[in-house]
């Protein structure tokens, strides 16, 4: 296999609407694509990420609950590069999202920290 990069990275969510503001007016991330399809009962919102990558939030009827926290089987969670923790926590802080304390990486020395979407998504910011 010769893998280039990844393509995307999609997410189910609960709320749509919510979610949307999140990821859109909190996060930063630009919409490039929304799409409901109604034979599925589903809103696909493909989303850029300074302009590389896409995350593709979907909305389906009821979809199921699953474990959520950064140890849960599974995907982890997604992380996002800053140039400065302090600066984006402090974003985050004027939304209301509750940030965990900066943690620091013992192999690479640099800072990280969590929080979640709305629906408990588990989200890093790792300085570089």
């Amino acid at each position: 296999m010769r893998l280039k990069r990844i393509h995307h990275i999609a997410v189910i969510c609960s709320d749509y609407q919510t979610s949307k503001d999140f990821y859109v007016r909190i996060l930063g991330l630009k919409p490039v694509r929304e799409v409901y399809r109604e034979e599925r009962d589903s809103y696909k919102l493909d989303l850029e990420v300074n302009g590389q990558y896409q995350i593709e939030l979907f909305s389906f009827p009821n979809p199921p609950a699953r474990p959520s926290y950064p140890e849960a089987t599974g995907l982890r969670h997604i992380a996002f590069e800053v140039d400065d923790i302090e600066e984006e926590m402090h974003v985050l802080a004027e939304h209301h999202v509750t940030v965990e304390a900066i943690r620091v990486d013992p192999l690479t020395n640099k800072k990280f920290t969590f929080f979640t979407d709305p629906d408990g998504l588990p989200i890093e910011l790792y300085e570089r």
